[in-house]
């Protein structure tokens, strides 16, 4: 009796296995590749127009690696542009990073910006605000 209850609880609990995998793979134990697929730019006092990631020099591709508080443009390389994770959440199954950019010296064009990982689904939200300006992308991430 005692063996078919085990067996049945073991059968019970194989389904839900996968799914447990999928959710770990966004929750910032595995490094992540994001792409951005739609991006918006908004200027006070112009509205909002959607852009391609490029024209607002917003990377296409995104390596984050929660575990070293890091997302960069490229996997390698000399001339990879990095940037700081300098505050990580898990918020109601989503996973928040966030940080802020000087930007270029002698121009004001500092921001901040805030990533949102839906840990079930590895979709992404992006947004960045600075001088009077803001951007928001939307896009999916994967474990690399």
């Amino acid at each position: 009796m005692n063996k078919t209850i085990g067996l049945l609880l073991t059968l019970l609990c194989v389904p839900a296995m996968p799914l447990l995998a999928v959710a770990a793979d966004f929750d910032g134990s595995k490094p992540l590749v994001c792409t951005v697929i739609d991006a918006s730019e908004c200027i006070m006092g112009e509205g909002c127009k959607a852009v391609a990631p490029e024209e607002i020099n917003l990377p296409r591709y995104l390596w984050v690696n929660v575990g070293q508080k890091t997302i960069q443009d490229k996997k390698t390389g000399d001339d990879t542009r990095k940037s700081r994770i300098e505050s990580l959440k898990q918020v109601d199954g989503k996973l928040i990073l966030q940080g802020a950019e000087q930007g270029r010296e002698g121009v004001r064009d500092g921001y901040g910006w805030t990533i949102a990982v839906m840990e079930d689904t590895g979709q992404m939200v992006l947004t960045a605000s600075g001088d009077l300006v803001a951007v928001a992308a939307f896009g999916a991430c994967t474990p690399y």
